[in-house]
């Protein structure tokens, strides 16, 4: 089983930056051998992919209303998985959910083996 917790949220204003962190531990969990991602969810909505990152972080995926503004990484030291923001707007008001999954295209298509308990992320205008 894999323990995943977020964190790094906050209010800010539009066209602020804010870098989102997901710490993963578990016992056997091997972080190098798994992909991680980012998801958000706003309140009436569904849940929407927002990046992913391969096991290696060699490849990324964004989606189109971030890409750009939004970097994922990940410190294999570290067991975390980060989501640096810039030019935060108002829309990207949510609660963001960080997910691990051993493949990539799975959390692509909005799948994800674990997942954190979400961290509040809201851009003021």
């Amino acid at each position: 089983q894999v323990h995943v917790v977020e964190s790094g949220g906050g209010l800010v204003q539009a066209g602020d930056s804010l870098r989102l962190s997901c710490a993963a531990s578990g016992r056997a969990f091997t972080f190098k051998g798994y992909a991680m991602g980012w998801f958000r969810q706003a309140p009436g909505k569904e849940r929407e992919f927002v990046a992913a990152i391969t096991s290696s972080g060699g490849t990324t995926y964004y989606a189109d209303s971030v890409k750009g503004r939004f970097t994922i990484s990940r410190d294999s030291t570290k067991n975390t998985v980060y989501l640096q923001m810039h030019s935060l707007k108002p829309e990207d008001t949510a609660v963001y959910y960080c997910a691990v999954d051993s493949l990539s295209s799975r959390l692509t298509a909005g799948g994800g083996d674990y997942w954190g308990q979400g961290t509040q992320v809201t851009v003021s205008s």
